[in-house]
């Protein structure tokens, strides 16, 4: 617990200390922000900060801290590292200069800002990327949760066969996709969105509550990585692809312009984007340091005094499910409800209505009118719905598309994250915060591309690769950051 406990005050430092020297890089002022100068009642429209922030938070988190950090927990202390690092010196940095970006230029969608600093081949290359993402986030957050939401009605209610069937979840969640993705901001997302992002972080303080009072006896970082009896991957590069949302996470770039879109101050932006990252890898904390209790204590793990736990050791749902109702009784089964099936279908509807936005930007259509929405909602969700029939069909549908999905987004992310360091560069800002990143980034997606997870590739063959893409960067970065300064001092 001590582990956990320093790692727990270095991200509340983190975002004191670093997230304000960041903020002073970037410069926040007063000039007018895109919910101002563009209102149009639908997208554009000022929210109140603290709404702002829990709609943030609840976008760019869904299960990715609960589910993800606990998988990573089987590599044993180690998340922590990568939790507290990733979450201070990448993630919060990758999200509050991409929403400030956005801000700053209207509110223009992740595309648009790395097409602004890479290039236009980049930007087309990121649009169909972004896009490709975004409906496997939507494919991927309706199976699991229809599926949860069957099984709870087998268990509690089965003579309701109408709601022992997934197909029928299936079908109502994807209804209020279309709703959510449709609707003005404020009428879905602003109003119950807070709510479910209240009872996210309810859970995990009353975790948090009962981690201390506990005291559970679980490895800590100077112990080594004990690991090795719970997951067959190597720790580099699976467990920073495992962890993602509670670390670093190509989708929040995605998320961000929505809320860029409703803040009335530039001021703002600290607490909103940094924060909510900063909040999610508490909330990652949290679940890494609850998951290793069950996989971990001393002298009993806990999954040897619940019954059924040995079963559900690779099963993250069931592993929420099962904590929350041993630690939290009925109360705590009813918030894992909510942080379980709620906070993926949140994220997979903000997701669709994210992937509206870009093409509707993309083709330069208005979206004000409702029959100019369904124009790209409709193809849009025909798109999502054949994902996921063959995702259902398929055996191994579900873990191609996570294997992927996982991919995609840190992908995403290197991709912002160079953008953010072109742009530090041209303003003459200490451009390493992110350059730093970029790098570790890119030998990260590179590793797990030709990796056992997707090409399959020896090891040492990998490792090469890898190397060779970093001097690649490293070479290209060089060589173009002494072309910028050149034609800018001439």
């Amino acid at each position: 617990m001590i582990s956990f406990t320093l790692s727990l005050v270095a991200l509340v430092l983190g975002y004191v200390l670093y997230g304000r020297f960041i903020e002073r890089v970037f410069g926040p002022d007063d000039r007018v922000t895109p919910a101002v100068a563009k209102a149009d009642g639908l997208d554009y429209m000022v929210l109140p900060s603290w709404k702002i922030f829990m709609i943030q938070f609840l976008n760019i988190a869904g299960t990715g801290p609960i589910f993800g950090a606990i998988m990573g927990a089987q590599f044993g202390p180690a998340a922590y590292l990568w939790i507290v690092l990733g979450c201070i010196f990448a993630g919060s940095v990758h999200d509050y200069l991409s929403g400030m970006l956005s801000v700053r230029n209207g509110g223009i969608n992740q595309p648009e800002i790395i097409g602004s600093y890479l290039g236009k081949t980049t930007k087309q290359v990121m649009l169909v990327f972004a896009v490709f993402l975004l409906m496997m986030v939507g494919a991927v957050f309706v199976y699991s949760p229809a599926t949860l939401l069957q099984g709870l009605c087998v268990e509690h209610a089965p003579s309701v066969s109408l709601l022992s069937d997934s197909t029928f979840w299936i079908v109502v969640i994807f209804i209020y996709y279309l709703i959510a993705t449709m609707l003005p901001i404020d009428k879905i997302i602003g109003k119950v969105y807070p709510l479910f992002a209240v009872s996210l972080l309810f859970m995990a303080a009353a975790l948090l509550l009962m981690l201390f009072i506990k005291q559970p006896d679980i490895p800590e970082l100077w112990e080594g990585l004990p690991g090795a009896a719970l997951t067959s991957e190597s720790i580099f590069p699976c467990l920073f692809i495992t962890i993602a949302c509670g670390a670093i996470s190509g989708f929040h770039a995605t998320q961000s312009p929505l809320m860029a879109r409703c803040m009335k101050s530039e001021r703002q932006g600290r607490p909103i984007f940094y924060g909510a990252m900063i909040t999610e890898g508490i909330v990652a904390l949290i679940w890494a340091t609850v998951a290793m209790y069950f996989f971990y204590d001393q002298p009993t793990p806990g999954y040897e005094l619940m019954e059924g736990g040995k079963d559900i050791i690779n099963k993250a749902p069931s592993i929420v499910s099962m904590i929350c109702d041993n630690w939290l009784g009925l109360f705590g089964s009813i918030l894992a409800i909510l942080g379980v099936v709620a906070a993926p279908i949140t994220s997979g509807d903000t997701a669709l209505r994210s992937c509206r936005l870009i093409i509707a930007d993309f083709i330069h259509l208005d979206q004000r009118s409702l029959r100019k929405r369904l124009y790209v909602c409709v193809p849009l969700f025909a798109a999502v719905i054949a994902l996921l029939i063959w995702q259902i069909n398929d055996a191994n549908g579900f873990k191609t598309i996570w294997s992927w999905f996982g991919w995609s987004n840190q992908t995403l992310s290197v991709f912002m994250l160079w953008a953010i360091t072109v742009y530090l560069v041209q303003q003459k800002k200490p451009y390493v915060i992110t350059l730093v990143p970029a790098l570790f980034m890119t030998v990260v997606c590179t590793s797990y591309l030709f990796s056992a997870q997707l090409f399959k590739l020896d090891g040492t063959i990998t490792a090469i690769i890898a190397c060779a893409t970093l001097l690649v960067a490293l070479v290209w970065f060089v060589l173009w950051y002494r072309k910028e300064t050149n034609h800018t001092n001439n």
